[in-house]
């Protein structure tokens, strides 16, 4: 059987997940570059796809003219539109999973993402948590690719994908003395996200050792604690409300390192090859969601019976009373940093 020559691709969110993806559709233009692909997200994402040879983006909007099974039915016609010959569901979702039937039903060739729940489920359970590394999520994502019989191999290697920096950005980098090193200290849960004064320390540090410091994402309480840390230390520079994801992308592919917790800055640091030391609190490495490229002497945690609890990190993780990301400390993090500038 011919394998497909245009391959429909979703994963609607999250943004971590996402940019997982277009680590794994890089590496796949590499190896087969007469392929094209259309990918389906939301549009806030277009700007990881960028660059990526035979790729066209194709927007979905969940809450509107994609809304309900009506809109889905809708992103289907659209879709009709681009004949293609085979689908492949990277999300496997309720949505994902319609379209794909829709699909289907059409005549194309239909592979969806194996989540292996029942393995995530051991490592996450207590007692008897069986703790070994799963399989990663990149390569989840490529055995889709596999199974539409591609003879696909990922690299797992970080490849410097340096951008020019956007134009207001050039002032934040006009010291060509100092290491460049982005942070991005939150997360959508609590439990995952390093507590902020431990943070405050790494930062003072930082900012007080020839390092220029800028800080990354979240939404506007994040702006105005980046922004706090922006006038108390030198050398360190919010980015958050200043630029858009494109840019956000240029200027951390000029980084010298990033730190990350377990969230979309790590897997936004592997799309441009650059590499992340990321903080694990109620979630592990071995859940599979290590940023593509990146190690795992590169995680900075302290292992104990109860971690992980949970897959994404929405449940508190309490290990003797103590929040499973309040076990790592500010000194931990400047060490880690230290061996590496």
């Amino acid at each position: 059987m011919a394998l497909p020559s245009k391959i429909i691709v979703t994963r609607f969110s999250a943004m971590g997940d996402v940019a997982m993806v277009a680590s794994v559709l890089k590496e796949f233009a590499k190896q087969y570059p007469t392929v094209s692909i259309i990918m389906v997200s939301r549009p806030l994402f277009q700007a990881f796809f960028e660059g990526i040879p035979n790729i066209k983006f194709h927007s979905f909007y969940p809450k509107e003219k994609h809304k309900g099974l009506k809109g889905i039915i809708a992103l289907k016609k659209e879709l009709a539109l681009e004949d293609a010959d085979a689908v492949a569901d990277l999300h496997f979702n309720l949505r994902s999973r319609i379209l794909s039937t829709l699909l289907k039903f059409s005549g194309l060739q239909v592979k969806q993402l194996d989540k292996g729940r029942k393995e995530k489920k051991e490592l996450t359970r207590f007692p008897n948590k069986i703790l070994k590394p799963l399989k990663p999520t990149v390569e989840r994502y490529a055995d889709v690719f596999r199974q539409l019989g591609f003879q696909f191999v990922l690299q797992n290697k970080l490849i410097p994908n340096q951008l020019p920096l956007p134009n207001l950005a050039h002032a934040l980098f006009a010291n060509d003395q100092s290491k460049k090193i982005g942070i991005a200290p939150f997360a959508q849960h609590p439990y995952k996200v390093f507590p902020l004064a431990k943070m405050q320390e790494v930062i003072r540090y930082l900012s007080h050792n020839n390092v220029d410091v800028y800080v990354f994402g979240g939404g506007k309480t994040e702006q105005t604690q980046a922004e706090k840390w922006q006038v108390l230390y030198p050398n360190v520079h919010s980015t958050i409300g200043r630029f858009k994801l494109k840019e956000e992308l240029s200027i951390i592919s000029n980084l010298d390192l990033m730190i990350s917790m377990d969230s979309s800055g790590m897997h936004m640091a592997s799309l441009m090859g650059v590499r992340c030391l990321s903080i694990w609190g109620a979630t592990h490495p071995f859940a599979g969601f290590l940023g593509y490229g990146q190690t795992l002497s590169d995680c900075i945690q302290v292992e104990h019976p109860n971690r992980p609890n949970s897959v994404y990190g929405n449940k508190s993780c309490s290990c003797d009373g103590t929040e499973a990301i309040d076990l790592v400390s500010s000194e931990m993090v400047i060490t880690s940093i230290n061996q590496i500038i």
